[in-house]
C-alpha cells in the first residue's frame, strides 16, 4: 500500500518566497520534522538556519541554485553550489540556463550543467559523506517539448539525479502531460520532480501516477493531511 509516510517522503516542503522570514523557515523545518518530508527547500541565505533546525532529523536541507532564471555565469553557479553545501544543503535544485536553451546552444547548456553537477559532487565528498542530490530545473512553461527532451537527456548524461519541471516563478505550473513527457524522455532510472502550482492531494496523486517521484510544493502539510487510503492504488515503481 502507498502509505501516508511514503507520500510525505516524496514531498519537498518548499519556502522560496522573497519575503520569507527566519521564523517562516523554522516553521517549515518543524513541519518537515513532524510530517517526515524528504527535505525543506529554502533560499540559499537560509541554509545554515535550516541545517541547524533539521539536524538529527530525517528531513534534509535543499536549496536553489541560480534561481529563478539560471543565467548566472557557470563559475558563479558552481561557487553557489559549493557554498550551499558548506552551509548544510545536500539537495540542490539547479536552474538550467533558460536563455541558452531558447538559443538552442546545447553545448553551453551541457558545459554549464556538467560543471555545476561535478562541483556539487566534489564538494559533497569533503563534507560528512552525504550524497548530494542534484535536480535540473528546465522550466516547462518557457521551453518546448523538443527543448525539454534535449535538456533532460543532457542532464541525465552529466549525472544529475532529477529533472524538475518548474521554478514556481515561470508563466505556468506543472501538468500531468509535462511529467509524462519528461518521464518518457529520461526513462525509469532518473528522478522526476514535479513542481509549480501543486496545491491539492488530487494534483499530487495525478502527477505521481504520471511518473513523478518527488513533489515540490509550499503546501505539503495540507496535502499530507488530506491523505486518503485510496492513494494506495498509486503505483509502487514510482517509490524510489
Amino acid at each position: 500500500m502507498f502509505s501516508r509516510i511514503a507520500l510525505a517522503k516524496m514531498i519537498d516542503h518548499s519556502i522560496l518566497r522573497p519575503d520569507a522570514t527566519g521564523d517562516d523557515v523554522l516553521r517549515y523545518c518543524d513541519e518537515a520534522i513532524e510530517f517526515h518530508f524528504a527535505c525543506v527547500v529554502v533560499l540559499p541565505f537560509w541554509c545554515h538556519l535550516a541545517e541547524k533546525r533539521l539536524r538529527n532529523s530525517d528531513a534534509k536541507v535543499g536549496t536553489v541554485i541560480s534561481y529563478p532564471f539560471g543565467a548566472a555565469a557557470t563559475q558563479v553557479k558552481a561557487y553557489e553550489a559549493r557554498h550551499a553545501i558548506s552551509a548544510g544543503a545536500i539537495e540542490l535544485d539547479i536552474v538550467v540556463n533558460i536563455s541558452a536553451i531558447k538559443s538552442h546552444d546545447y553545448v553551453a547548456v551541457q558545459r554549464d550543467l556538467d560543471e555545476i553537477v561535478t562541483a556539487a559532487r566534489l564538494a559533497g565528498l569533503t563534507e560528512d559523506g552525504d550524497d548530494i542530490l542534484t535536480k535540473a530545473i528546465i522550466e516547462v512553461g518557457l521551453t518546448s517539448r523538443d527543448e525539454q527532451t534535449r535538456v533532460s537527456r543532457i542532464a541525465k548524461a552529466v549525472g544529475a539525479d532529477f529533472i524538475k519541471t518548474c521554478t514556481g516563478r515561470g508563466p505556468r505550473g506543472v501538468t500531468v502531460e509535462d511529467v509524462k513527457h519528461i518521464r518518457q524522455a529520461v526513462g525509469g532510472e532518473m528522478g522526476v520532480k514535479a513542481a509549480g502550482g501543486i496545491r491539492t492531494i488530487g494534483q499530487a496523486g495525478a502527477l505521481i501516477n504520471a511518473g513523478a517521484n518527488r513533489i515540490g510544493t509550499s503546501t505539503g502539510v495540507a496535502i499530507v493531511e488530506a491523505y486518503d487510503q485510496s492513494l494506495g492504488a498509486l503505483t509502487e515503481e514510482v517509490l524510489r
